[in-house]
């Protein structure tokens, strides 16, 4: 059984503590904020190996800015944007990749129209809802098979296969409109 001290975040008197510069409240404050923080990559980051590095980094961040944190009853959304930041980070790092067409030098419009596309879908895939966005960069960034994506998000087979097709639907129907929400015309 958790007992109410392991769940619940570091209280004032710590974070004020650490915020001074007390050492030993700041190894409270980073150890108490461990879990939380990599529950939250957890949720956000597309795999596991992605989690841990951004956990560790918001970590980072936590021990160089605390002094920075105004409220200190906002340390978990503080915390959470943080994570974020950085799982959303991750993945455009993960989906940038040299864009060039077959055996051709590409204009230097082309090249700026694919990487707007490119930015586009990145900005679509990081609007997904956390499970879909998982699921997504798992199976179609990462290659993952059903299964191993799956097994990694502890899901059933079944469970990830509708996660995985309200987001291809999501990221389609988001593509499918223009910057000001309407949707494009399609010349057939």
């Amino acid at each position: 059984m958790v007992n109410d001290r392991a769940r619940s975040w570091p209280g004032e008197q710590v974070i004020n503590a650490a915020q001074r510069g007390d050492p030993r409240a700041i190894t409270v404050l980073l150890e108490g904020s461990h879990t939380h923080v990599r529950r939250f990559a957890r949720t956000l980051c597309a795999t596991p190996e992605d989690a841990e590095e951004a956990t560790q980094e918001a970590l980072l961040v936590l021990y160089r800015k605390i002094g920075t944190l105004r409220v200190a009853t906002a340390l978990a959304s503080w915390m959470f944007q943080i994570v974020r930041h950085e799982c959303i980070r991750r993945m455009r790092l993960a989906l940038r990749q040299p864009i060039a067409t077959a055996g051709a030098e590409c204009s230097a419009e082309e090249t700026a129209l694919a990487h707007l596309e490119v930015k586009r879908i990145v900005d679509c895939v990081a609007a997904l809802p956390a499970d879909q966005r998982a699921v997504l960069v798992l199976r179609d960034i990462h290659g993952l098979s059903g299964g191993a994506t799956a097994h990694t998000l502890g899901l059933s087979r079944a469970a990830m296969k509708s996660r995985l097709h309200r987001a291809r639907e999501a990221v389609r129907l988001q593509m499918a409109t223009t910057s000001d929400g309407r949707p494009e015309e399609v010349n057939t």
